[in-house]
């Protein structure tokens, strides 16, 4: 019940993807077992630890807004489960990979042995990792996020889907991601990614978007 509750605290926080109607046919399934459930985009392999869907013909420029929910679905029995979504990507591998082109991931690990040589934080942090090819990426920020477990246990996220709301301007680098639990949208949490990137390439473009999922199995919908 702990790993559980703690799974959905990642996903209370999460990333988003979904900024309007995608069509099933721009969605490439490159690594892990994904598959529709009704109208649910779900991953499957609670094991696969580089699983990834490509969103194709994508475009993206100016400020993104990218909407979706997500369901726990199983997994993470182990003590470890992430998830995430890279934007702004520039190629979309039909494959396995680490990296996914020229992009930025925005992560939610949980991990209750982090790996030292890793630098991740113990427990649930919320990551920002930039990806130069398909397999260099680098982490390059990460906040801790331990301290919503027990607002998030309180606000009953075991009972139903978390929505998730992420503003990007690729123009600035503001990334805003908001709180799940306000309707009104005021309160958010904030970094630049000119700031956490000193090599950061203003404006970002780019035409693909990739779900990730590690060590978990995931259900995504609009």
């Amino acid at each position: 019940m702990k790993r559980l509750i703690l799974l959905l605290l990642v996903m209370g926080i999460a990333m988003s993807l979904f900024a309007q109607t995608i069509p099933r046919s721009q969605f490439q399934f490159a690594a892990g077992n994904w598959g529709w459930s009704g109208n649910r985009l779900v991953q499957n392999d609670a094991n696969a630890s580089l699983a990834k869907a490509n969103i194709l013909s994508l475009p993206q420029n100016g400020i993104m807004n990218y909407r979706f929910n997500m369901r726990h679905e199983g997994g993470i029995e182990d003590g470890h489960g992430g998830v995430g979504i890279h934007i702004f990507m520039d190629t979309a591998l039909n494959a396995e990979s680490w990296g996914a082109g020229n992009s930025y991931l925005l992560w939610l690990n949980y991990d209750e042995t982090p790996s030292v040589a890793g630098g991740a934080q113990s427990g649930l942090t919320g990551q920002v990792y930039k990806s130069v090819n398909d397999s260099q990426m680098s982490l390059l920020y990460q906040q801790s996020f331990n301290e919503y477990l027990p607002f998030l246990i309180q606000s009953g996220f075991a009972s139903r889907d978390i929505p998730v709301n992420l503003m990007v301007n690729g123009n600035t680098g503001e990334v805003r991601l908001y709180d799940p639990t306000d309707p009104a949208g005021a309160v958010y949490f904030y970094f630049n990614l000119r700031d956490v990137d000193r090599q950061a390439s203003l404006p970002l473009r780019g035409d693909y978007v990739a779900l990730r999922t590690n060590g978990m199995r995931v259900s995504f919908g609009e």
